[in-house]
């Protein structure tokens, strides 16, 4: 079957002699969708004093929650909550679960989720000061990343 791990790109597995090979079968270009979306940036920039405040608030919350939950599905992190969620036996065919230990790709997703927790505690505090952390604890994320997460998961996952 296709499978759209790769972002851009249509991978096709094929089992060969007991081996998962992967071909990739098609490259979509991104590059059009990227430039429209500046420029529709761009638009509602220039739209900003007069029509955008004829738009109700709890409409453009919806809209936004809307686009949020319709993009969960290419969102890998939400793919490995699920995977916490469901027994072994029904994981799909996803090739980073073929080859990683369950264990491993577990205890990857807490951490992140631990990470996402942190985050959102600051960003959602009522504290106006806290918020103003928040750039240093994304920068305090790259030493979790670069020297904590190696030594609780091997590097060859």
């Amino acid at each position: 079957g296709i499978n759209a791990e790769y972002g851009a790109a249509d991978v096709e597995e094929q089992v060969e002699l007991g081996y998962v090979k992967e071909n990739i079968v098609r490259v979509r270009e991104t590059r059009i969708t990227c430039l429209v979306a500046n420029i529709l940036v761009f638009v509602s920039l220039v739209m900003i004093p007069r029509p955008l405040e004829y738009i109700p608030i709890p409409a453009l919350y919806g809209v936004l929650l809307f686009i949020a939950v319709s993009c969960l599905s290419d969102f890998q992190l939400w793919e490995r909550v699920l995977l916490l969620l469901t027994e072994q036996s029904l994981y799909p065919p996803i090739h980073y679960i073929r080859k990683v230990p369950q264990k491993a790709v577990h205890t990857f997703t807490v951490l992140q989720l631990l990470q996402l927790a942190v985050l959102c505690g600051l960003s959602f505090s009522g504290i106006p000061y806290l918020k103003m952390l928040f750039p240093f604890i994304i920068i305090a994320l790259i030493p979790i990343r670069k020297f904590l997460i190696p030594k609780v998961i091997m590097e060859d996952h």
